[in-house]
Order: C-alpha cells, then sequence, then structure tokens
C-alpha cells in the first residue's frame, strides 16, 4: 500500500479546499440552521466530477479508485459533514449500486446523469422496523405482468425529497430470506411514489433525510438490478463500499475538529500563555493525533484493497468502527479544548460535535461493526 499521496489525490485535496473555501463555508452555518439541502452546490461538485468519481469515463465518471474517492469525502467533511455524507451517500449507494450490478443498459441510461448530478440519487433499505435487520423488511414487490407493485415506506433516506432517482431493496419473497428481496430502480416522477416527513436532525443538518413512500407504486421489470431475489445480497456488498465512505467521513470530521482545536489551543492565552503549552491541552491533542492517524491507515488500507478488487468487508467494518469513534472523540476533546466557546456557535467545535455522532450509526452501527469483524473473524 501506498502511503505516499499521489498526485491525484494531492490535485483532489486542493480542489476540495479551494472550492469549501469559495462555495461552503460561507454558507454553511446558514444550511444548518435552515436544514436546507444545497442542491446547486453539489451540481457544481458534479461539474468538478465528485459527484462520479468512481464511475468510469465512458459513462460520463471521474474513472478513480476508493484511494481518490476517499480523499475527495474526508477532505469535504473537514469543511462541512453534512456535504461530506450527501457527496458520499450519492456515490457509494444509489450510484455505486447500479454501477456494481447494472447492466450495461442500465448503466449508459443512469450512470452519466448521476455521475454528473444532472440527477440526485437516493438508496432506499432501512425501514422505520428495520434497521439493522433489514431482511425482516415490510415493503413488498408483487409480480403484475411487465411490472411489480410495490407498497410500503422507507426511512432515513439520504435525499429521499429532493433526489431524482432512487434504489430501492424490497421484499419479493418470504420475511426473513436473504434471497427473498430485490433492487429497483425508481425515477421520479413515478405514480405512487413520494417522500414523507423530513427528519429534523441533532448534526448533519443540510444533507436531507426523509421518508420515501410507495402505494401500489408500478415499476417495469426492466428496472431490476440484477435477479429478482438478489437484492439484499447486493445491499451487503455495496454496504462494504459503503463503510468506506462513513470511515472517510469520520476521518475528516475528526481532522477537522482536530485541526481548530490545535489552532484555537495557540491563540488562546490563560495564566500569561497559549493554553497549547499546558499538559492537560498538550496531551489531548496528542491522543487525538495518534487516533485519527490510526483511522487513516484503516481507511486508506480498506480503500487500497477494494481498488485491488479484494473481499473487503471485515477491513471496511473496521475502519468504520475505528474512525467512527475516534470522530466522536476528536470532536468531544475539541470542544472540551475550546472550552465555554466550544458549546457556542461562534466557533466550529459544536458543529463538529453534533455532527460526528450519526457516524457511528449510519450505514451499520458500532455494534453491527463489530458483529460483522466478530463473523469475519470466526469463519
Amino acid at each position: 500500500m501506498e502511503l505516499v499521496a499521489t498526485e491525484n489525490q494531492t490535485m483532489i485535496a486542493q480542489m476540495v479546499r479551494d472550492f469549501g473555501a469559495a462555495h461552503i463555508k460561507p454558507r454553511m452555518m446558514e444550511w444548518d440552521e435552515s436544514q436546507e439541502f444545497p442542491i446547486d452546490v453539489f451540481k457544481q461538485l458534479g461539474d468538478l466530477g465528485l459527484m462520479g468519481v468512481l464511475v468510469p469515463q465512458e459513462y460520463g465518471g471521474s474513472g478513480f479508485g476508493y484511494v481518490e474517492y476517499v480523499t475527495a469525502i474526508s477532505e469535504l467533511a473537514k469543511i462541512d459533514g453534512s456535504i461530506g455524507l450527501s457527496m458520499a451517500a450519492h456515490n457509494s449507494l444509489c450510484t455505486g449500486h447500479i454501477l456494481q450490478f447494472g447492466s450495461e443498459e442500465q448503466k449508459r441510461k443512469w450512470l452519466p446523469k448521476l455521475a454528473s448530478a444532472e440527477w440526485i440519487g437516493a438508496w432506499g433499505l432501512t425501514e422505520p422496523n428495520t434497521g439493522s435487520d433489514a431482511g425482516n423488511m415490510r415493503t413488498v414487490a408483487v409480480e403484475d405482468g411487465d411490472y411489480y407493485v410495490l407498497n410500503g415506506a422507507k426511512n432515513f433516506i439520504t435525499h429521499g425529497k429532493s433526489s431524482n432517482i432512487a434504489v430501492v431493496i424490497a421484499r419479493t419473497g418470504e420475511v426473513g430470506d436473504s434471497h427473498g428481496m430485490t433492487a429497483f430502480v425508481i425515477e421520479k416522477p413515478t405514480e405512487g411514489f413520494t417522500h414523507g416527513r423530513k427528519e429534523d436532525k441533532l448534526g448533519m443538518r443540510a444533507s436531507e433525510t426523509t421518508e420515501l413512500i410507495f402505494t401500489d407504486c408500478r415499476v417495469p421489470k426492466e428496472n431490476i438490478l440484477g435477479e429478482v431475489g438478489d437484492g439484499f445480497i447486493q445491499s451487503m456488498k455495496v454496504l462494504d463500499g459503503g463503510r468506506i465512505s462513513i470511515a472517510a467521513l469520520s476521518l475528516g470530521i475528526a481532522q477537522g475538529a482536530f485541526e481548530a482545536a490545535t489552532q484555537y489551543s495557540k491563540e488562546r492565552h490563560q495564566f500569561n500563555q497559549p493554553i497549547s503549552n499546558f499538559q492537560g491541552i498538550a496531551f489531548k491533542l496528542a491522543d487525538m493525533a495518534t487516533e485519527i492517524e490510526a483511522a487513516a491507515l484503516l481507511t486508506y488500507r480498506a480503500a487500497d484493497m477494494k481498488d485491488r478488487g479484494l473481499n473487503v468487508t471485515q477491513e471496511s467494518a473496521m475502519a468504520k468502527l475505528y474512525a467512527s469513534e475516534v470522530c466522536v472523540r476528536a470532536a468531544n476533546e475539541g470542544v472540551q479544548i475550546f472550552g465555554g466557546y466550544g458549546y457556542t456557535k461562534d466557533y466550529p467545535a459544536e458543529k463538529y460535535y453534533r455532527d460526528s455522532k450519526l457516524c457511528t450509526i449510519g450505514e451499520g452501527t458500532s455494534e453491527i461493526q463489530k458483529l460483522v469483524i466478530a463473523r469475519t473473524l470466526l469463519k
């Protein structure tokens, strides 16, 4: 594994920093307060090639690998976790599912629009009563001639309202059967397909999260990804890559919190000296830096293995587990270093703190990651 940043990584990192300074930082707290999903920003990210990082150039994408992808997400998340999260969900879930399991015709139909951000993508697996227990989903798809008719609901769906297209997993067999679910691509507008309420969230507030609702929604069979019954198995493979995304997101938020705290510790004076001179603060920074470096190594190792076509179920779960927990610890310590100012919106520490917690929950909780790791170890 190459531990030195490549030319592509360096270029992407600088491009994201420049873009973020000009187009994200000036308005990110406004978006956070209003919970506005800034679609125009994602259209601009599409122009930069960041909404189709992993999509081959023949389908309109950038044609990069996971190492470059991790760099892009982490640099975005250092600025604003909400933007990093939405960019990651669009790339790895909706777009990634079509890229990995779509037919050639399906790829040519949908990937160019997704890679350019002409269309924003959503991905529906989670349901109100089946979070980690996805095998017991209640959204059903019943065959009817050349169509399947979907009824049910999904929740906690990123871009559920603003998306133009969604990959949705619905049950086509018996409850609990891992081969009884199928992946459907549904474009908007489709009769019987709408969004429900928008979640009022603690953090990641500029990344839209809503329900998806299906009422006698007719989806043509040509919109099935892969074979009938393969949806759950496909989803688990998609989540292997998605966990690398969340590890990268966690890494970026942790780095942002650390850099803000380090800078503040040098500027804030108490007892006639910067607080960074005090061992109580310096040791916090040392712990943060060490854990972030370890999280980065796990994350880039998983990305490198993914690029080489290796199985990354264990490695992506390890990266996601560790990086997300480090993210929360770093954000917590960041607030502590800022002291009272860390509890106000005048400084960035409180936003990193609010945004960080989702990383231990989304795309599989920390407990589920441990379960995945244990199962691979004990095979």
